[in-house]
């Protein structure tokens, strides 16, 4: 360690204490500055156990800001105004090429005297550590993408193979994982067959019989399928597996097929249900969870006056619907939470600005896990299209014209030209229409929620439902 003779701090010292001072300096930190308030380095301290020493060549008499990386400094410079010096702050040494490290430094003045000192601490074994740290945690993340790809990619293959998938542990007998396709011919939604035992969900098959059984079929080329009848559904189907190792366990790939018979049967169901989607004098569309059409018969292309099938399948329902979206939205919400409606009625828009009046039955129903509604709609008369609530002074035809304005002028507009009993009668009519949905009312009214709750009491009408 080196100490500068001339107007050092501690130059008027004995050589006894000098020795001192420097000792207990030197064993308090890895390395010490000190300088005046001309902030000038005067004296250099290095422990030589830190090997900072070798860094620290040549800092005597030069700025302390030149020692430092500029973020650093502006820390420094703000402590330095302090009087006490504050608590311990992490600096950047940083040079041209031959340094650049962390040391934690203790700011304190030298009692007496206009000198500070600096005293650090090496923090470049700390910092070694959290870049090791750091490096650790990148590593980690890329693996964990990399577990996220694979797995996306592992279901993604199980969801788009239409042929039904199973995976079942051989250990335990229960099933591990399954695809949409495999648990429709099972009969149950897919969270309801995992972890549930295989042999369960076939009749007349005992767990040990069942998982024995595949395994000598997944390990012999020459065995069959194995002919089973589903618990659930009472199809008969054929099972065969493949063994593989994970995880320590032995697990069964296995596929399982309708039988023979089975398939006859379901592809002449399916010719039939395609002759009635091709010929049918109904109109059928298939919808997405959206209310997009993705497929739809000629009977509809007739009804809506539709030139061919380009310009219906990929376009919303709303378009086609007389109320718009406000139809959509009522016939959705319905048949989502429901599974299926009937016998609603509406108009639908023509290709030639026309209009005619329809009578809709939906059914919700999955397709490798996506919600579709499947919707048949009927040719209806104007006249018969509501089945209007029967009330005193109903029958005259003035007010039924007014009736059937709900849904396509706002009641505003119609009970402006009609008496209460009128605005009672379009609410029990839109309550009807909609289900008893008051959400969807509302909306085929243009009244808030709010509003019709007012009006609902005012009329007794929810009094009548509470009891």
């Amino acid at each position: 360690m080196e100490l500068k003779r001339e107007g050092g701090i501690v130059s008027d010292l004995a050589p006894a204490a000098l020795k001192t001072v420097l000792d207990l300096v030197g064993d308090a930190s890895d390395l010490t500055l000190v300088f005046g308030p001309d902030r000038l380095v005067e004296t250099v301290l290095a422990n030589p156990q830190s090997g900072l020493a070798a860094l620290a060549v040549g800092w005597e008499g030069l700025p302390l800001q030149s020692l430092f990386a500029e973020e650093s400094w502006t820390k420094l410079s703000q402590r330095l105004e302090q009087p006490d010096g504050g608590p311990p702050l992490e600096l950047n040494h940083s040079g041209p090429v031959q340094y650049d490290f962390p040391v934690r430094y203790v700011l304190r003045r030298w009692p007496g005297t206009d000198r500070q000192l600096m005293m650090g601490r090496d923090l470049r074994a700390m910092a070694e550590v959290q870049q090791q740290l750091v490096q650790a945690h990148r590593a980690i993340g890329r693996d964990h993408e990399a577990q996220r790809e694979l797995e996306t990619r592992y279901r993604v293959l199980m969801e788009e193979n239409s042929f039904p998938l199973l995976i079942v542990s051989e250990t335990t007998g229960r099933i591990v994982d399954l695809n949409s396709s495999a648990a429709r011919l099972l009969g149950a939604p897919r969270g309801d067959l995992l972890n549930v035992p295989l042999a369960q969900e076939f009749d007349g098959r005992r767990r040990g019989e069942l998982i024995e059984s595949l395994a000598r079929n997944a390990m012999s080329d020459a065995g069959g399928p194995l002919d089973l009848n589903v618990r659930r559904t009472s199809q008969r189907v054929k099972l065969s597996a493949k063994m593989f190792r994970a995880a320590r366990d032995r697990l069964l790939l296995c596929r399982i097929g309708l039988s023979d018979i089975a398939q006859s049967q379901e592809g002449d169901r399916t010719l039939m249900l395609q002759s009635l989607f091709d010929k049918g004098g109904d109109a059928i569309l298939f919808l997405d969870g959206n209310g997009v059409i993705k497929a739809a018969n000629e009977a509809f292309l007739h009804l809506t006056d539709s030139h061919s099938q380009s310009v219906v399948v990929d376009r919303a329902f709303s378009d086609f619907l007389s109320r718009g979206a406000v139809d959509l939205k009522v016939l959705l919400d319905n048949v989502k939470r429901v599974g299926h409606l009937r016998h609603y009625r509406t108009r639908l828009n023509t290709d030639y600005m026309g209009e005619v009046s329809v009578e809709l039955s939906a059914t919700l129903f999955h397709d490798r896990g996506k919600p579709f509604v499947a919707i048949v709609a009927r040719d209806s008369v104007v006249k018969d299209s509501i089945v209007w609530p029967t009330a005193a002074g109903a029958d005259n035809e003035g007010l039924r014209n007014v009736m059937r304005l709900v849904g396509y002028s706002t009641l505003r507009e119609i009970v402006d030209e009609t008496t209460e009993i009128i605005e009672k009668m379009c609410i029990e009519a839109a309550l009807e229409m909609s289900g008893n949905n008051r959400a969807a009312a509302a909306e085929l009214l243009s009244l808030s929620r709010q509003s019709l709750y007012v009006k609902l009491r005012k009329f007794g009408i929810l009094n009548k439902e509470v009891e």
